[in-house]
């Protein structure tokens, strides 16, 4: 008895072994430090400014820019379109630079890019200037918004990956809310040079140092949790069915998610919603967008997570359907409105984990930064099919259809792409 128990202390079976694997990898999978909780959030805070600082503020520039430099309207916002598609030309590049270890340089140099664009748009007098430096920012932005960030996250925490990214997306969500009304305000105290002089601190002072002191000591090889080889090419998850059925959801749902903000207003207008709730609905979207979160949040060790991602998706089609149902009633509006906050929400974690999910997390930021420039393309492009299939007479009636449809389409290629994975 004893020499068997002996036996079986130094030669234990190979069923006892793989329950001991078991359990650690499920310790390991649910178990998240507090240091790590904390460089979640200090990353998350500098997501905070980034987004706050330029994405969010630039409506509030576009008027004193436009008197100042004579510029229409269309002018304006094409200096908005220069950026976006500089960060999505960018976005391949970056991933891959981060995929091979160097967030610490992507990161820490992108926030004093910001610094440098916002600085040399406090001087300009002309308007191929203004250009410059929106084509300018968007580089910088390239290496520091949510495609960067969530690439870090995947290779610092392959196991717990999605939490993190959750985690990351609270205060980003918030962006709109606290630098809406702080730019505003420093516009008006400062006026709109010496605002952007403000702005630029807060990049060169506080988000390129604390990148460069956060960001030490990155991984060089990520520990694969999956059934794929090490030696697995980029180019071979490429060709893989499921990378394209994402692919399409990705863009197709950025596209149908970037159409509404412009018109929301004129939207809840004709959904039959009164003056003061249609523009006040639409400030609560941030809010909603967290709390869609902070739900994937708490249940993310008690739900599937990939049924979270089937049916998390559905929102946002939904929200369409609302208002097709509802037209001309605002209580529906109302609805809308929630199903398009939360939605979006948990969108943004779903579309940022899907290829590390489904594909590889070794090549997750190269993968999403494939998908850079069609995003972005998708992201300029959305808004103005979306005026353009307005009119007097049927309103946005054939625009919701489209986004209805291609939001449909692009929630049932993820379907397929969880198939294809046969999960």
């Amino acid at each position: 008895m004893l020499v068997l128990a002996f036996n079986l202390e130094i030669k234990p079976s190979k069923s006892l072994k793989i329950k001991a694997a078991y359990h650690w990898r499920l310790m390991s999978e649910n178990h998240f430090h507090s240091r790590d909780a904390r460089f979640v959030w200090v990353l998350s805070l500098l997501q905070l400014i980034s987004w706050g600082s330029v994405f969010y503020a630039f409506a509030l520039f576009m008027a004193p820019l436009e008197q100042a430099l004579g510029m229409s309207r269309a002018e304006s916002s094409l200096g908005f379109s220069l950026m976006l598609l500089a960060e999505g030309v960018l976005a391949f590049p970056v991933g891959r630079w981060i995929d091979r270890g160097h967030e610490r340089v992507v990161m820490t140099g992108g926030s004093l890019l910001v610094a440098l664009a916002l600085l040399l748009h406090s001087q300009i007098t002309t308007v191929l200037e203004f250009y410059a430096v929106w084509a300018l920012l968007g580089v910088g932005l390239a290496g520091t918004l949510y495609p960067p960030a969530f690439a870090v996250l995947t290779r610092r925490f392959p196991q717990h990956f999605r939490r993190a990214i959750i985690i990351l997306s609270f205060l980003g969500g918030l962006a709109s809310t606290v630098f809406i009304p702080l730019v505003a305000w420093l516009i008006d105290a400062l006026g709109w040079r010496d605002a952007l002089c403000v702005l630029a601190a807060m990049h060169l002072l506080v988000c390129a140092p604390v990148h460069w002191l956060l960001l030490r000591d990155a991984p060089q090889r990520v520990v694969l949790a999956s059934t794929h080889t090490d030696s697995a090419t980029l180019w071979h998850f490429v060709r893989q069915p499921q990378f394209w059925m994402l692919a399409t959801f990705v863009v197709l749902l950025m596209g149908v998610t970037s159409a509404l903000p412009a018109h929301m207003v004129s939207l809840l207008r004709e959904s039959g919603m009164a003056e003061s709730w249609a523009i006040a609905m639409p400030a609560s979207i941030g809010v909603l967008q967290v709390i869609g979160r902070l739900g994937l949040y708490v249940t993310e060790h008690r739900m599937d997570v990939h049924a979270t991602n089937r049916w998390s998706t559905l929102l946002i089609p939904l929200g369409f359907l609302t208002l097709l149902i509802g037209a001309g009633h605002g209580i529906w509006g109302v609805l809308f409105v929630v199903l398009y906050g939360l939605g979006n929400g948990m969108l943004t974690i779903v579309k940022g984990t899907v290829m590390a999910q489904y594909v590889s997390r070794e090549h997750m930021g190269s993968l999403n930064g494939l998908l850079g420039l069609p995003m972005a393309l998708a992201r300029a492009a959305a808004p103005w099919l979306m005026g353009l299939l307005w009119s007097a007479e049927a309103g946005y009636t054939v625009g919701l259809w489209v986004m209805l449809s291609a939001s449909v389409v692009g929630v049932a290629s993820l379907w397929l792409a969880q198939k294809e994975t046969q999960l």
